[in-house]
């Protein structure tokens, strides 16, 4: 053999020994090892999603994300004063939220996506916003009257004239009140609010005219005279059921180290998940006379002593509509203009991308058409 074969051999012989503890021999403690590690991840993080999950469901409550105060508390409402620097001469802005199930908070709900925020930084500066209160069993019984009435107190405590921006169910409350009131009503916005509710097909003018009434009185009753916001959280999960019992939950799992998404999505829940009650009267005569009988749009709403007739509604009008909402299709909102008193060229209809809870707290409506309205709102007639 020579110098160089034996060079080879020694060489080969090095070889096996520094290898022959790791191939084949020790791999599959090698492969436990990094399938024990992968498993720890998976199973840490479970964890983790696990309590942000319960969290989110059970341990967050509802706040407004910008500075504000109280400057008059009723028995329906307190009215918060978000205003800053005002001027004097500026007729004031309410923002009639949503009394549906929720609170206030989906106007402002966190900073930089906040309708509130929104408002101020193009051209408002006096806003103010109904916070609506969960109904206690002492206001079971208050019907659409106690709250038209407070909020007149409201109106006249600013002064008695307002721009009124009107959420859902805030707008058809906002638009009686005009037709009730339309000396009062500067300007109105109407966003995602049904007015002609016989128009569209959307799930819930369906489940309105299907069910019976002892169907939502039965709810009442098991509510004790409220309705439950618990019920009707319920109700809005289940038009959603993959969304709100899956796949959230896998969002979560995806993105559960993720802070900026947490944080968002912990801002969400608390509102979403703590619904507020309704006085079961109140309810009752809303979806008797609204939704079954459409008595608002027919002219045939008696609110607070007087028959309700939208053609006295003679100011400028905005209407915001949701290309997919299924809660207030578009064709409620935009039929308004066929019932109103105001001149066919100062009604505004637009129609953006998105669902119903985008149109008041969706970034993409918030950043391209709200500092719109807020100037249509400063410069109406």
């Amino acid at each position: 053999m020579s110098l160089d074969d034996d060079a080879i051999a020694e060489s080969l012989r090095s070889h096996k020994a520094r290898t022959e503890n790791t191939v084949p021999l020790f791999w599959p403690l090698e492969l436990a090892a990094a399938v024990a590690k992968e498993e720890m991840a998976l199973f840490t993080r479970g964890l983790a999603t696990m309590a942000e999950a319960e969290k989110l469901d059970f341990g967050l409550e509802p706040k407004f994300a910008t500075a504000n105060r109280t400057v008059i508390e009723l028995h329906t409402l307190r009215l918060r004063d978000f205003t800053k620097a005002a001027d004097a001469n500026e007729c004031p802005t309410i923002i009639d939220a949503p009394y549906a199930g929720h609170t206030a908070v989906i106007a402002d709900f966190r900073k930089g996506q906040s309708l509130v925020e929104t408002l101020l930084a193009n051209g408002l500066s006096r806003v103010f916003l109904t916070d609506w209160k969960s109904a206690t069993m002492e206001m079971k019984d208050y019907d659409i009257d106690n709250y038209l009435a407070e909020i007149n107190v409201c109106v006249d405590d600013l002064g008695g004239r307002v721009n009124l921006v009107g959420l859902c169910q805030g707008g058809w409350m906002s638009t009686m009140y005009a037709a009730r009131f339309p000396h009062k009503v500067r300007s109105l916005v109407l966003a995602g609010a049904p007015i002609d509710t016989d128009a569209g097909n959307g799930p819930i003018k369906q489940m309105a005219h299907k069910l019976p009434m002892s169907q939502y009185e039965e709810l009442i009753t098991l509510g004790g005279g409220l309705m439950r916001g618990r019920f009707m959280l319920e109700a809005w999960k289940n038009m959603h059921p993959g969304q709100q019992y899956i796949r959230k939950y896998v969002d979560l799992y995806e993105h559960v180290d993720d802070p900026a998404y947490v944080k968002k999505q912990e801002a969400f829940e608390a509102w979403y998940e703590n619904p507020i009650d309704l006085p079961g009267r109140w309810y009752l005569q809303a979806v008797q006379q609204l939704f079954k009988e459409n008595r608002l749009a027919k002219g045939r709403f008696n609110g607070l002593g007087r028959t309700l007739s939208l053609k006295h509604i003679g100011c400028p009008v905005y209407l915001l509509a949701g290309a997919d909402d299924d809660i207030t299709t578009k064709e409620q909102v935009f039929n308004a203009d066929a019932y109103l008193g105001t001149p066919d060229d100062k009604i505004v209809k637009t129609l953006v991308p998105g669902g119903h809870i985008g149109l008041f707290m969706g970034s993409h409506t918030l950043r391209d058409h709200w500092p719109g309205i807020a100037h249509w709102i400063a410069e109406a007639e």
